[in-house]
């Protein structure tokens, strides 16, 4: 095995430069940083209690806690619509915090659009059968992005007919979280 000493290796103008073949392993040795790996994290928050059913179109925003740092451009939001930055292989992973003082059945879905309408890839379910119950729910999908501009997220609330159904929300620290995580290149 040879061993290969440089400062910066280019591409030729307008090519990928690839490492490896088709069955190697590339993997940085202990003490080196590995910048090979996920090129885009990202995390966002419900600011404020949602109460009713329906898309959650206000309220969010990115985390903004001291020790809070995103990695490449992450996700934009518009009245509650996530764009990913990127093409690839996406795990989103949600946080719901919900409260119910009644009887009930509600939630919280994680729709995806591919450019031919939203489909349903996750759901989290709170059943209470007495009052007074608050519980935390999770729910992760992995999402192929092929397409960033007809590719997007949004997260619906279900089964809140009325005050006793909570989804609760803080801008202090995440009670109800949404988290976009690149793993890859898409499949």
């Amino acid at each position: 095995m040879a061993t290969l000493f440089v400062d910066k290796i280019d591409p030729q103008s307008g090519t990928t430069l690839s490492l490896g073949s088709s069955g190697d392993t590339l993997q940085a040795t202990a003490g080196t940083t590995n910048n090979l790996g996920i090129s885009m994290a990202d995390q966002w928050r419900l600011t404020a209690n949602v109460t009713s059913d329906g898309d959650i179109t206000a309220n969010l925003e990115r985390v903004d806690d001291a020790s809070f740092s995103k990695i490449g451009t992450g996700m934009t939001e518009t009245s509650g619509e996530f764009t990913f930055s990127q093409t690839g292989l996406y795990l989103i992973q949600v946080q719901a915090t919900l409260l119910a003082t009644s009887d009930t059945q509600m939630g919280l879905n994680t729709f995806l659009d591919v450019g031919s309408g939203y489909d349903k890839v996750a759901q989290i379910d709170n059943g209470v059968s007495t009052g007074n119950s608050r519980s935390t729910g999770f729910s992760s999908s992995f999402i192929n992005v092929t397409n960033t501009s007809t590719c997007k997220a949004k997260f619906t609330t279900f089964g809140f007919s009325n005050s006793s159904q909570t989804l609760m929300g803080n801008s202090d620290h995440s009670r109800t979280a949404f988290t976009f995580i690149k793993l890859g290149d898409s499949q």
